[in-house]
């Protein structure tokens, strides 16, 4: 088996970052009224800023692999002989552009300056983008390539956007029911953010410059013991089912806003810590370690919410981690779903002192389904 190194990290964060008090400036207001959640929401969730691939008009300035693209530029430097070493790309996200072409074949297409490669589109929601980093990493430690990208990225603000509800609430209001929008489709629009990032493996590091050896990556769903818990393209019906987009009509399509993505705050709470603990721990066994061996602890949250319900969850549990051991950027990046772990990392990266031996654990839940990747990697 060969070693597997993350070489380099980018990112590409869309236009100027978006403020609290600005977003309803780019996401409009549903039936003309300010949001109720929204402060409930930003108070919990602690999100300072976020970045839209849109302008104020709705009107989009990226879509999601243009997003990608960039940040693989920047990657690469934009240098063609450095596209022409990369033997595989992988492309992780939730919202691709269309349901086919694959989001990753879609961002090979937006750069030429790739020779005919393997391309792997890892479908989705938090956990893609590091699971196309697994596949990566697998395809370099077995010997079958030497170098490959692997990205994240997310572009839902046009989905956010106020008129996307129109339908529905206009149907509330014939109904004479309460006109704003139910809050597992609002809550959501106060959390996401759009954005990609990047990261260059290798078998081999650069001399002279730090790197990521990745030692183990850890994968598992949850999803036969839990119902769905946050979807787009379907309902739930009265028994938890999803329905899909299929087995509706357009016009109740319109009328339900089927294509909103939406979370089931309740299922979400009762069940996101505990599975993530139980992955922890498995993943910490299987490899004969404790969190006391590592000097960084990167979870990807969703809303500073869960921090401490997490960080009191490891502690009972025997698995606690000082919080000076945490680094996180939701707070200034917002949360940019697939991309979040790279985003860290890249981040991590510039503004911490690294040194030779540290070791890094990265937790990255999904709460679609429940599913988990825990990635140990040790600075070399």
């Amino acid at each position: 088996m060969q070693e597997v190194y993350i070489t380099k990290i980018s990112k590409y964060l869309p236009n100027q970052a978006v403020s609290n008090e600005e977003i309803e400036d780019y996401l409009g207001k549903i039936n003309g009224k300010s949001s109720k959640a929204k402060n409930i929401v930003l108070r919990s969730n602690k999100i300072q800023q976020r970045y839209y691939a849109i302008d104020k008009n709705g009107k989009a300035t990226h879509n999601n692999a243009t997003l990608t693209a960039e940040a693989i530029k920047l990657l690469l430097d934009n240098k063609a002989e450095a596209f022409k070493e990369i033997e595989l790309l992988t492309a992780g996200t939730s919202s691709p552009d269309q349901f086919m072409p694959s989001h990753a074949v879609m961002v090979q297409g937006e750069l030429p300056e790739f020779n005919a490669i393997e391309v792997m589109t890892a479908s989705g929601n938090c956990c893609s983008g590091v699971q196309g980093l697994k596949y990566a990493y697998i395809n370099i430690a077995s010997g079958l390539i030497n170098k490959a990208v692997c990205a994240g990225s997310e572009r839902l603000s046009r989905t956010m956007r106020a008129e996307q509800f129109e339908e529905e609430i206009k149907e509330l209001n014939k109904l004479e029911e309460n006109s704003y929008l139910a809050f597992e489709k609002d809550f959501l629009r106060w959390m996401l953010s759009d954005g990609a990032a990047a990261a260059l493996l290798s078998n081999k590091k650069e001399e002279g410059k730090l790197a990521y050896k990745i030692n183990w990556i850890e994968s598992k769903s949850y999803a036969n013991e839990v119902e769905t818990c946050m979807y787009m393209a379907g309902e739930k019906d009265d028994n938890g089912k999803l329905i899909s987009f299929k087995e509706y009509n357009p016009e109740e399509i319109k009328q339900k806003s089927i294509y909103s993505i939406k979370q089931d705050v309740k299922l979400l709470d009762k069940n996101i810590i505990e599975y993530g603990y139980q992955m922890m721990k498995y993943s910490l066994e299987k490899h004969n370690e404790n969190t006391t061996e590592y000097d960084y602890f990167l979870p990807h949250l969703s809303s500073y919410f869960f921090q401490n319900k997490i960080f009191n969850k490891l502690v009972e549990e025997g698995f606690g981690i000082p919080m000076e051991k945490w680094f996180t950027n939701l707070k200034t990046v917002g949360n940019v779903g697939s991309a979040s772990p790279f985003l860290m990392l890249e981040e991590l990266s510039r503004v911490k002192n690294l040194k030779v031996g540290d070791k890094l654990l990265l937790m990255i839940p999904e709460s679609a389904r429940f599913a988990y990747v825990y990635i140990s990697l040790t600075v070399c």
